[in-house]
Parts: C-alpha cells; structure tokens; sequence
C-alpha cells in the first residue's frame, strides 16, 4: 500500500512515515503543496493525508486539484485547528476525513485502515437514478434537474446519493451523518442541516415542485410527493 504524505513538519513527517513502515505501507513525504501538485500522478497511491497549512498550496486546495483528476483516492486532512469552516471546507473540496493535531497513530491508522476497506468493497452502481425531474448519473458523480445540469460539491453529492438510495424513506440526521463520515465529529449533526440548506438552494430553489422534504423530528427524504 502507497500512502502520499503532505507534512510541512518535517518531525511529524518522519515520524508518520516511519509508523506507517512499521505497518508494512509505503509512505511517500511532500513538503510544498505547490511542488506536490506538478509532481501528482492521479491514481498512483492508495491514501493521501493532506496537512492544511502548508507553503506553495494549501492543503485544501491540493485536495481540490487531485479531486479534478482523480475522484477516488481517499483522502485524509489533517490541521491544527478544529473551525467548522476547516471541516465544511475539506470535506467541499473532496476529502473523505478530517483529523485535528494532536492525534494519535493509532487513530490515524484506525481511519486509514477505515478508508482502504471501503475502497476494496465492491460497488453496485445504477447508473441512472430518477426522481421526478431530476436525474442522478452515479457513476459520472453529475446531477440534472429539467434537463439543466446542477454543480455540486463532493460532499453534497453524496448527501443526494444517500437519500436517493433511501427510495422515500425518512433517514435521521444521526444516520446521514454516520454515511457522510466514517467516524463522528462532534459538528456532524448539526452540518447535516447546512448541507440540505445547500442542496435545496441548488436543486429545489427555482422549481415549484420541491424534492428534498422534512419530516419535522424525525430526519429528511427525497421525494415528489409530501
């Protein structure tokens, strides 16, 4: 296993390198975001962990480039500091977890090893989910509402997968949550608000029948019918 490591410390970057060698992976150490762009080869790893401040590119913007060539690779962000904006921001650019300084190994290995056993299950993906007029492509991760095509992030993609797949049924934000991240922080529930305000802006705002519905006390559902 090949893991891309962008640390600008260069202590906790040896120190995450040698644990991870420890583990049997292969960890390959960055220490500009800049440099590690130009050097980026989508694919070529099986893990990223991006530090989020950096010189050259921040983090969060090295995750935002490798997510434009390369959709799949999980990515783990790692920062200092635990602001709501640091989290709504990795996880809307494409990273898949989030860990705040100082962790232990441990953990950071427990979410690795998280990640990859979810990259290795296999996936059944119907290609084409309809819901009145909006249409979910899965595979090529694009939505459409009457034809038009909706930009989304990759977080807020995989909220309308996540109730797209609940065909109707009403899913609590504690559930969404827990299929939104692997592991909970303690802002999950309360984000799960601000990503539906965010999708309804995108996909319901300027249609009069209304998809993305409330069930007051219980959680949200997509559907065309109240």
């Amino acid at each position: 296993m090949r893991i891309l490591l962008l640390e600008d410390d260069f202590t906790l970057s040896k120190e995450i390198s040698t644990f991870f060698t420890s583990k049997e992976f292969e960890c390959f150490p960055f220490y500009d975001g800049s440099f590690l762009l130009k050097k980026y080869f989508p694919y070529e790893y099986d893990l990223i962990i991006l530090d989020i401040n950096v010189p050259g590119v921040n983090g969060i913007d090295v995750c935002k480039g490798i997510r434009e060539v390369d959709k799949k690779t999980p990515i783990i962000m790692l920062t200092a500091f635990s602001e709501i904006e640091d989290k709504l921001a990795s996880f809307d650019n494409g990273a898949d977890d989030y860990l705040v300084k100082p962790f232990h190994f441990d953990e950071l290995y427990a979410r690795v090893q998280s990640l990859l056993r979810r990259k290795e299950v296999p996936q059944q993906i119907e290609n084409k989910i309809t819901i009145n007029d909006l249409e979910i492509f899965e595979e090529e991760m694009k939505v459409f509402r009457a034809g038009e095509e909706i930009k989304l992030t990759p977080k807020e993609f995989k909220l309308i997968l996540i109730l797209a797949h609940a065909k109707g049924k009403v899913l609590s934000k504690q559930f969404i949550a827990e299929k939104l991240w692997d592991y909970h922080i303690e802002t999950n529930q309360n984000t799960i608000e601000v990503y539906i305000n965010f999708l309804r802006k995108k996909i319901d705002k300027d249609h009069e029948t209304k998809l993305i519905r409330t069930k007051v006390g219980y959680g949200y559902y997509l559907s065309d019918q109240e």
